[in-house]
């Protein structure tokens, strides 16, 4: 017999550290790749990986997630077990919201409880990536393993923004830090530390266990990287799974890609990831699609302008309904639904749905919100800079344009 597998997705986060982006949406919805949104990445796994039972736990800002689910995820079917489903925090175990991700989990024990599933899957909401799920199942299940984490080697000096773990010969986990000051290295690899992913597979009886047993911990911060996991190590069979040798169809090259996109500028770079002839994270593998909501836009259009100047884009994702007038656009994505005009400049930069950018306005290295309206002769990023706006400028020199209500507000006014 079959056993049954259910899919709980994180996706609760306030997500502070990419505000603006988060101002009005969860994490998980912020856009993605020009027509996709974050979540897309987890669910696209579950569901090319053959798991149809999806509870995506939801809880600040989750209206835009909520119609994205069900408007993309809908799967139509008269059969009961598949469905990709939002579930708000309900409180149904006090009147506190989520203290942690484990916390999370337990205060919906009672979806688990109905499901009665042999697996359980609990994995992050807001990471890019390609995974066969059913690897990792299958390596749980042949080392009859309580818990299983997902691992990805990582340079020793990013380590200690993640879970790092220590394993024996055989892969077994025998040490857990959440976050740790110092990380400890891999024992072949002095460079690089083993660091969790946040994907977690659990046998379903050993769930319950643990998660009942956490609750009744007064110390406890509710978290499965800094509670569950290292409590459960000298009485449960916790085991790492090495998300590098999961092998996805239609991939030849081993499987290493994986960003946390918690910040503005590891988002920033993991969607510049994308724009290569050869490019890091290859969208282009029709045997994993990335799944996402579907439009009824228009092709993309690149035209002369009055002047006979041509719209081009180089090294660039430009998507449907975009209409680039006499405008070049490199290494940039462009969402939906985006006009840019005549002399308009846009470098390195990421454009989201329904924004308007005017004649001469030059825009590097930057992120603008949906529905803003650049104005014309306008210069944002670069040695332009910032001054004088009320804009998100990172470390590093991103700026970032903050979301606009449709069809109002903007930067400034433009030509049409």
């Amino acid at each position: 017999m079959q056993k049954s597998v259910l899919a709980m997705v994180m996706a609760g986060g306030r997500g502070q550290r990419l505000h603006p982006l988060t101002a009005t949406r969860a994490k998980p919805a912020v856009p993605f790749g020009g027509q996709y949104r974050i979540i897309d990445f987890v669910l696209s796994n579950l569901v090319n990986s053959g798991i149809y039972s999806i509870y995506v736990l939801t809880q600040f800002k989750s209206q835009s997630l909520t119609e994205h689910l069900q408007y993309g995820w809908g799967f139509g079917s008269i059969l009961r077990d598949h469905f990709v489903t939002a579930v708000p925090a309900q409180m149904q175990t006090g009147d506190a919201w989520y203290r942690g991700t484990a916390d999370a989990i337990h205060q919906n024990l009672n979806l688990v409880r109905e499901s009665r599933p042999h697996i359980v899957c609990i994995f992050g909401g807001d990471h890019i990536y390609r995974m066969d799920v059913s690897q990792m199942i299958a390596w749980h299940e042949q080392h009859m393993a309580d818990c299983t984490v997902a691992a990805i080697p990582m340079p020793i000096e990013e380590a200690s923004a993640f879970g790092v773990m220590e394993v024996d010969r055989e892969g077994r986990i025998v040490g857990f830090e959440e976050k740790p000051a110092h990380p400890k290295p891999m024992p072949n690899d002095p460079t690089r530390a083993l660091v969790s992913m946040g994907n977690y597979v659990f046998s379903g009886r050993s769930l319950v266990h643990l998660l009942q047993r956490d609750a009744e911990d007064p110390k406890s911060s509710r978290d499965f990287g800094k509670d569950i996991i290292p409590g459960a190590l000298k009485d449960h069979r916790i085991w790492c799974y090495d998300f590098t040798c999961n092998r996805v169809p239609g991939q030849s090259l081993p499987n290493a890609y994986w960003r946390d996109v918690g910040t503005i500028d590891s988002y920033y770079e993991a969607n510049m990831d994308l724009r290569a002839v050869v490019p890091q994270f290859n969208l282009y593998n029709a045997l994993w699609p990335i799944r996402s909501t579907r439009f009824d836009d228009p092709p993309a259009k690149f035209v002369h302008d009055i002047e006979n100047r041509t719209g081009r884009a180089v090294n660039s994702i430009v998507c449907a309904g975009t209409i680039l007038s006499g405008a070049t656009v490199r290494n940039s994505i462009i969402g939906r639904n985006v006009k840019i005009h005549s002399f308009a400049e846009i470098t390195d930069s990421i454009i989201f749905d329904h924004v308007k950018i005017g004649r001469g306005a030059k825009l590097q290295r930057c992120i603008v919100d949906k529905n803003n309206r650049v104005a014309d002769g306008l210069h944002i990023g670069g040695e332009a800079g910032s001054a004088g706006h009320d804009w998100t400028v990172t470390p590093s020199g991103l700026v970032v344009l903050p979301k606009q209500p449709r069809f109002e507000g903007g930067i400034g006014s433009i030509s049409i």
